[in-house]
């Protein structure tokens, strides 16, 4: 393609797809691009389908739930926080390259349930950091003109996050246990991650919509593979000034449970290691902000959770906030 693809209206700050949006954009043959990104999930509160239930109303549910949970504890609140750094090459006009590594800081606040040893009514946190997964792929041109981008991402993910970590704050101190499946710094397998976006740029404004997949591959080390993820975002942004936007963004995911199951996991102890209480679909809204100051671009948004039907019993999630900085060179 010709460069005028990378050109005139495609420099505005616009340019690039709201913050919480990855593989939106190529780069020119030798250009590089370092990001940093950084997002914090909170999750407050226990959610049975579309209903909100208090932490005892949680604990006195899993008594007659199939199977039986949250004996050991609850979850009570958590905050999902990521660190990313990210870097893009452009191999050819049409095809750019791209490495992600994670640094994920996940903590869970609990309330004891009537089967802990350490005492019914009491609190804990558990908390766990480190290395995730490491995401490569490429980013390939399938057609554009004047106005239109449409992409093709063949991404993958490869298991470099730890899944056996351990805590003895569940029962304090008395054994050390198997940090649950939300808390793990990975998941285990490669994965496929597929994607497809499309671009359309008015005079002041533009358009975007990307669909993309998280397919886990085999089970990992433990015996089991997350959930399939699909995820469907639709975003509009307008040029308030030629460095300068703003944007609104809807987001779909659909989540599938847990397949297989790790033998260190006991549901009666806790709900998050009950692989069939994984799944479900969430709805958000993003609102967002992007702007440029010389060669840096800066991107930002807050994502409240709109609407949520969980599979089982999980923690709902409240909002998401991203933000992010890149340089291309």
């Amino acid at each position: 393609m010709a460069d005028d693809h990378h050109s005139g209206r495609r420099k505005l700050a616009d340019k690039h797809a709201p913050a919480g949006i990855m593989g939106d954009h190529i780069h020119q043959p030798g250009q590089w691009m370092v990001e940093y990104k950084y997002m914090n999930m909170y999750m407050e509160d226990n959610r049975i389908g579309t209903q909100t239930v208090s932490d005892q109303a949680a604990i006195d549910w899993g008594a007659t739930s199939h199977p039986v949970t949250n004996r050991g504890a609850t979850p009570t609140q958590m905050t999902m926080e990521m660190h990313m750094m990210h870097l893009m090459y452009g191999w050819t006009e049409d095809i750019s390259l791209y490495s992600m590594v994670m640094l994920p800081a996940l903590t869970m606040d609990h309330l004891r349930g009537p089967g802990n040893p350490a005492g019914s009514g009491t609190s804990f946190t558990t908390h766990n950091s480190g290395m995730g997964d490491l995401g490569l792929g490429a980013l390939m041109r399938l057609y554009s003109d004047e106005r239109n981008d449409w992409l093709l991402n063949l991404g993958c993910s490869v298991p470099t996050g730890d899944l056996f970590r351990t805590s003895s704050a569940p029962t304090a101190g008395m054994m050390n246990q198997t940090l649950p499946y939300p808390m793990r710094l990975g998941s285990g397998t490669f994965n496929a991650r597929p994607g497809v976006t499309y671009r359309h740029f008015f005079d002041l404004c533009s358009f975007g919509s990307q669909a993309t997949a998280d397919l886990p591959i085999g089970r990992n080390d433990r015996g089991y593979r997350l959930g399939e993820h699909y995820r469907l975002s639709n975003w509009f942004q307008c040029l308030m000034t030629d460095n300068w936007a703003l944007s609104i963004r809807d987001q779909h995911d659909w989540r599938n449970n847990i397949s297989g199951q790790d033998p260190d996991a006991t549901d009666m102890l806790i709900s998050t290691n009950v692989e069939n209480f994984r799944g479900g679909y969430w709805y958000s809204l993003a609102v967002g902000t992007q702007f440029t100051v010389g060669k840096n671009y800066f991107n930002a948004e807050i994502v409240p959770t709109i609407g949520q039907n969980l599979d089982g019993i999980q923690l709902e999630t409240d909002y998401s906030i991203i933000a992010s900085w890149s340089l291309a060179f």
